[in-house]
């Protein structure tokens, strides 16, 4: 069995709710991929039922649309968009905070700092 395969049955649905989430942020703009699944880019794979990720907040409407014309359910607040698949297991959240802050605390990214400075 595939890692894919063992998220799918662990999450119901939640590979293939990923991918149409992915989809839909490509297509709407700038987005991160943040939290416990994006640390299986560098660990074996870490099996969560959450999706976190930071979204740019002009392009939220559009991907909220998409994903409600999709069958997810949407549950929006004042700094975040909560999105999950009929069915599925995988609970997704968007975040929108704004510059120079990540849920809600001021931080400080030497290396952006850098990259900006050339």
């Amino acid at each position: 069995m595939t890692a894919a395969e063992v998220y799918e049955l662990t999450t119901q649905g939640g590979t293939t709710d990923f991918a149409k989430v992915i989809a839909a942020c490509a297509a709407c703009g700038e987005w991160c991929l943040i939290s416990g699944l994006a640390v299986n880019t560098f660990v074996e794979p870490v099996y969560t039922l959450d999706a976190d990720l930071v979204v740019v907040a002009s392009g939220l409407p559009a991907l909220a649309a998409s994903l409600r014309e999709q069958g997810f359910t949407i549950d929006e607040h004042q700094d975040s968009l909560n999105a999950q698949g009929k069915g599925s297991a995988l609970r997704i959240q968007f975040t929108t905070d704004p510059p120079g802050k990540a849920l809600g605390i001021w931080r400080f990214n030497p290396a952006v700092q850098q990259t900006q400075e050339g």
